[in-house]
């Protein structure tokens, strides 16, 4: 599992747990379900509930959102993040981290708190 799809699920659960759920009964037939986009605030709200958010600044620092989730904020994983996010240029500097946290909020705005299958491992 990557590591973005680990703060997804810190924040959202995760995606088996969502599909033991929504397992439909034996004779209906399963649709594939698209996960619909859901709003920054809703993402935010989901974060702002997880104990400890109050104490960090998760909003705009992508390292206090690693560590509220409980991931190492390391350089090698924000950089091993941002390769996921299609960033192969990371070095780590105040700019990058910035765009790391916002294209890490949204993605999970625009998967619906669901990892899209191209960032899994």
């Amino acid at each position: 599992m990557g590591i973005f799809s680990s703060i997804k699920d810190k924040i959202f659960g995760s995606d088996d747990d969502k599909a033991k759920v929504a397992t439909p009964a034996p004779t209906q037939a399963a649709k594939p379900v698209e996960p619909a986009a859901i709003s920054h605030d809703e993402v935010e709200r989901r974060i702002a509930n997880i104990p400890g958010a109050d104490k960090l600044n998760w909003q705009t620092s992508i390292v206090d959102l690693m560590k509220l989730v409980q991931i190492d904020p390391s350089y090698a994983n924000r950089k091993e993040l941002a390769q996921e996010m299609g960033n192969t240029d990371y070095s780590g500097t105040a700019e990058d981290n910035i765009a790391l946290h916002k294209a890490v909020m949204n993605k999970i705005a625009q998967a619906g708190g669901t990892v899209p299958q191209d960032l899994k491992d």
